[in-house]
């Protein structure tokens, strides 16, 4: 019997993966005037799913990351017009409100102050609470803490609200199909399984589109790849490209707060006890996020042991947390890279220049919701020629050695001009 013939789908912008990076690129290309398709089984199911949301680039400031703070830094100062950008009836649980810090006991309050001096050195401001203070802020904050500071630049998005708020924004302004019958509609919800090439014989040769699980084609003048951990598993990705991203896998807790206990917090609590990090972040529905643990097991499912954890010592840092309903247990893995930074940018081809048609936008491992507004502005200077050489040292090619990208290895200090190309 002959195959069965499946039409091929026209759009100009085709991202792969529909968590809230994909889907926020999306956003912003669509934004720009772009006719753009999502390709997804199953859109802000994974890492997005289960995340906590916390818009926290001087609380997750870690050692040695410096380059990567100053993009952190420029995707949260984004976030408000980001957010704005939205319909007005949008719902993202965008809260502006501080983030407490605390201290379970006194090495973690050695460990908060040698870590809040390397914030200062940053220039960060964080500022240091008496109990008594943190108490008054968050009366339900237990006596028996170490030490207490503020961060102000801290806030939270709920990142299930935001991903459903994308979504519709989507479907919204693209309509749901397009106009001509071989148009893509905004949402695939399929797997996709490798990229076209102009010369399918040659990955460095332009990119052209995308490969389905049934067979079909998506045409594309540009092809996103944010799809995570399965970035690096798509067919036809250029020959030396390597993405070395990994599972990391986290943990996560929701809890409903009984009526006479509410609000339980009104800000995000982050804490160190016995040197584990934990954090509690209140929702508007009258529930709290715990998080999140970080283990490399390869265990995709809960760990009793990481529950545990998380509930020991989260009631160290609030009591009351003993007396919460627990509603959902939650385990994803996020997408490492060896450096903990992003894989975003264009890919090195042949002749010094990039391969044409093709975007990685993978590896946000801890920082996937903190980092979509930059993201997705990126994105979007990249799809009109536009690189702005200060984020180039985030480039996906930078830990493959067989190719050269198109500049220097040493990355120029932010804020450098942007360069156009013809």
């Amino acid at each position: 019997m002959a195959p069965v013939a499946r039409e091929n789908l026209t759009t100009e912008v085709a991202v792969i993966g529909g968590g809230i990076i994909g889907l926020g690129i999306a956003w912003e290309a669509q934004r720009a005037g772009h006719t753009v398709t999502v390709i997804d089984p199953a859109p802000a199911t994974g890492a997005t799913f289960a995340a906590a949301g916390m818009l926290a680039p001087v609380s997750e400031l870690h050692y040695q990351e410096d380059e990567l703070l100053e993009l952190t830094l420029a995707s949260a100062a984004r976030w408000p017009q980001f957010v704005a950008s939205l319909p007005k009836d949008a719902h993202t649980g965008f809260n502006t409100s501080p983030t407490l810090v605390l201290g379970g006991d006194p090495a973690d309050r050695k460990a908060l102050a040698d870590l809040r001096d390397v914030q200062a050195s940053h220039g960060l401001e964080v500022a240091q609470l008496t109990i008594r203070e943190a108490r008054a802020l968050e009366p339900m904050v237990g006596p028996q803490i170490s030490c207490a500071y503020k961060v102000e630049q801290d806030h939270q998005v709920d990142p299930r609200a935001m991903a459903a708020a994308l979504r519709a924004a989507l479907l919204s302004a693209g309509g749901a199909a397009g106009g001509r019958a071989a148009s893509a509609p905004v949402f695939i919800e399929q797997s996709a399984t490798g990229l076209l090439h102009r010369d399918p014989r040659d990955t460095l040769s332009p990119v052209t589109g995308v490969l389905l699980a049934d067979g079909s084609e998506v045409h594309a003048r540009e092809v996103i790849v944010a799809n995570a951990l399965g970035a690096a598993k798509l067919g036809g990705l250029p020959d030396g490209l390597k993405l070395p991203v990994r599972p990391v896998y986290g943990d996560i807790l929701r809890l409903r707060v009984p009526e006479h206990l509410r609000p339980l917090i009104t800000a995000t609590i982050r804490g160190m006890v016995r040197g584990l990090p934990v954090y509690i972040v209140p929702r508007e529905d009258g529930t709290v996020v715990i998080g999140a643990s970080s283990r490399e097991d390869g265990n995709q499912g809960v760990s009793a042991g990481g529950v545990h954890q998380l509930l020991r010592d989260a009631q160290v840092l609030v009591p009351a947390v003993a007396e919460l309903e627990l509603l959902e247990m939650t385990a994803r893995a996020r997408p490492g890279t060896p450096d903990n930074a992003p894989l975003l940018g264009r890919v090195a081809g042949t002749s010094g220049k990039d391969v044409p048609g093709l975007i990685i936008a993978t590896g946000f491992f801890r920082h996937g919701v903190l980092l979509t507004p930059i993201a997705a502005h990126i994105t979007r200077q990249l799809l009109g020629n536009i690189t702005d050489l200060a984020w180039e040292g985030f480039r996906p090619d930078r830990f493959s050695p067989a190719l050269q990208p198109t500049q220097p290895s040493s990355r120029p200090a932010a804020g450098q001009p942007a360069q156009e190309h013809p």
